[in-house]
């Protein structure tokens, strides 16, 4: 009995040893974040506070400038933008939106954009778990939709997404460096 009760903590000390060794992986320089439409919805859902249902939210890693050239550099114009970093950005819709007069139906999608000095082609595509824009495949474009950028005074050193409302739905507005561009969507 004493044997066995020996042996067990032998095995369990081994076993935690192990595991203790186990390499994590480094911080990611470029960290993932989440916006939701309704903003803050996780929070307000907790909080008892949810008025109402959430109808997107998007996923992204955030690169920062660091001192670096963004467009025309980082982000070439005229090819296809993970928008962000590492995998590429994704977006679920929980109903039916529209989006340049097309219906996107609920579910998951990647997010690119096209970018160009004065304006960025966005595309909702229904490829998801990507690494990067790599193997963007344009047959699976869902919607692409043109838009105005926009010189800011505010520059963002990392890139950031969030959700604003409109009188018809809301917009998604990413912004880096000294550029926003919004994605109108409608309800």
């Amino acid at each position: 009995m004493i044997k066995q009760l020996f042996l067990s903590f032998v095995m369990a000390g081994a076993v935690l040893t192990a595991a203790a060794q186990t390499a994590m992986p480094p911080a990611d320089k470029s960290p993932l974040d989440i916006s939701y439409y309704p903003a803050d919805y996780p929070m307000l859902k907790i909080q008892g506070k949810v008025t109402e249902s959430p109808i997107a939210r998007v996923v992204y890693s955030r690169p920062s400038k660091s001192g670096r050239k963004v467009y025309g550099g980082l982000v070439e114009y005229g090819k296809v933008w993970r928008l962000g970093a590492n995998e590429a950005t994704e977006i679920e819709f929980y109903r039916n939106v529209k989006i340049n007069g097309k219906t996107v139906s609920k579910g998951r999608y990647t997010l690119y954009a096209i970018v160009e000095e004065n304006q960025w082609n966005f595309i909702i595509n229904k490829d998801t778990d990507c690494w990067g824009a790599f193997k963007y495949d344009e047959k699976k474009d869902v919607v692409r939709m043109q838009v105005p950028a926009r010189t800011v005074t505010n520059t963002q050193e990392l890139v950031s997404m969030v959700f604003e409302k409109t009188t018809t739905g809301f917009n998604l507005v990413v912004a880096w460096d000294n550029v926003q561009a919004a994605l109108p969507i409608t309800l």
